[in-house]
């Protein structure tokens, strides 16, 4: 079983200059810092194929494609875990709408517990940088900071 433990962050400037329409025509930096709030991934082997995922609604699915929650479907494509797989997230203040960065904290925790869990270590520009990929790149996300995904991490590009 791999447990991570990712902080959530609090921007204290900086706010839309992490949008590609103003940081491909301005410089622009965000200040943040990672608060004592977390979000945490645990992911463990189940003793079938199953792909079962718990966080705020359960799935159970037999692909990879078949996942609904699009940060964990991205990033098992990414790291390259297909099957047989349970994985479980958790956070000490809820998701949505806090500005506390947490689906990029989501994002590398998911990263770190999968490629952990294949026995691969990656260290945070490596993971900042994927997760970015996942958000930006794959999803599209606009409003996923190129900045603020951690803060060891000020690296996207």
């Amino acid at each position: 079983m791999i447990i991570t433990q990712t902080p959530l962050r609090v921007s204290f400037v900086g706010g839309g200059t992490d949008l590609k329409r103003f940081y491909s025509e301005e410089p622009g930096h965000v200040l943040s810092a990672a608060i004592d709030k977390y979000v945490f991934v645990i992911v463990k082997e189940r003793f079938d194929d199953k792909i079962v995922l718990n966080y705020t609604r359960k799935e159970i699915v037999d692909t990879v494609d078949q996942i609904q929650h699009d940060l964990v479907r991205e990033t098992m494509k990414l790291t390259g875990v297909e099957k047989g797989v349970e994985i479980t997230t958790l956070a000490d203040i809820p998701s949505r709408g806090t500005g506390l960065g947490s689906s990029s904290s989501i994002t590398v925790g998911l990263l770190n517990a999968l490629y952990a869990y294949q026995g691969e270590f990656r260290d945070a520009q490596r993971l900042a940088a994927e997760a970015c990929q996942v958000e930006i790149d794959i999803l599209g996300r606009l409003s996923a900071s190129r900045t603020s995904i951690s803060p060891l991490s000020a690296m996207c590009a």
